[in-house]
């Protein structure tokens, strides 16, 4: 654990969905609501806004696998656990809400770790945005998304997809989708870069599990890096991207990890990895 992380310690059991941490450090967060697609509630948003704040300071943790039991990966809010209640909110708690489900998707990109999103069914509504904002996205081939949010009656833009997609897929493709809010297909979803790749069915959850380990056993500190600087250089010049870059770089080369791949290239043997 973090020597920074102050007194309180882990939270040691998730009621709203399920958590398991692997002896290869592979964390996976599974959806268990599957009568109702793994649609979400105000606790299940809360745990993950919760969760995401603790994953950083874990050293046990150095991949996490988010995934969905049944025959969806999330289906967004749930209609009468949600929606319902939403509407005989005020203002300052619709705030507060709409900002608790931001979180999430802000604290996936801030994590220092690599995030896969196993997508086994229907990724809609928030389901859709919290795959969008892993930074991998494996597609079983009958996976499918759909941003609906307009066919609620509510703006395309929630959670940050406004801001994730078009850096994606191209603003005129975020567009369409987030204004149509219809369903695209897996193999459509590879086409436009909304899928890193696309595997049978069956093939997803040892998919899924077997690149997490890769990068749970890979320089976890470089991997770090290069997700921070990807997601800071989204909004900076070239120059300033340029000098970030040239400070990580020299911050790296004092690494443990990079004096071990020297070492072991000298060698003639694999790195083993420290993540320091």
């Amino acid at each position: 654990m973090s020597p920074f992380r102050g007194s309180t310690g882990f939270t040691k059991e998730w009621r709203h969905f399920d958590f398991d941490v692997g002896e290869d450090r592979v964390a996976t967060l599974t959806f268990s609501r599957p009568d109702r697609l793994n649609a979400l509630t105000f606790e299940v948003y809360a745990d993950l806004r919760d969760l995401l704040a603790e994953l950083p300071n874990r050293e046990d943790v150095r991949a996490l696998v988010i995934a969905g039991t049944g025959r969806g990966f999330c289906s967004g809010g749930d209609v009468h656990e949600i929606i319902g209640k939403l509407l005989e909110m005020d203002p300052r708690d619709l705030l507060d809400f709409t900002r608790m489900t931001g979180t999430v998707v802000q604290r996936m990109r801030e994590a220092p770790l690599p995030i896969i999103a196993a997508v086994n069914g229907v990724a809609a509504g928030a389901g859709a945005v919290i795959a969008l904002a892993a930074d991998i996205r494996l597609l079983a081939a009958s996976a499918s998304f759909a941003f609906l949010f307009t066919k609620v009656g509510l703006a395309g833009a929630d959670m940050g997809s406004a801001y994730l997609l078009p850096r994606l897929v191209g603003f005129g493709r975020a567009t369409e989708l987030l204004m149509l809010g219809e369903k695209i297909d897996a193999r459509r979803a590879s086409e436009i870069g909304l899928a890193t790749s696309v595997v049978e069915d069956e093939d997803l959850p040892a998919r899924a599990r077997e690149l997490a380990r890769h990068l749970a056993t890979g320089p976890t500190l470089a991997y770090a890096a290069t997700k921070m600087l990807l997601s800071k250089e989204l909004d900076m010049n070239l120059a300033g991207s340029i000098e970030l870059e040239a400070m990580t770089q020299a911050l790296l080369m004092k690494s443990a990890d990079h004096a071990e791949f020297y070492e072991a290239f000298q060698l003639g043997r694999d790195p083993k990895w420290t993540g320091r």
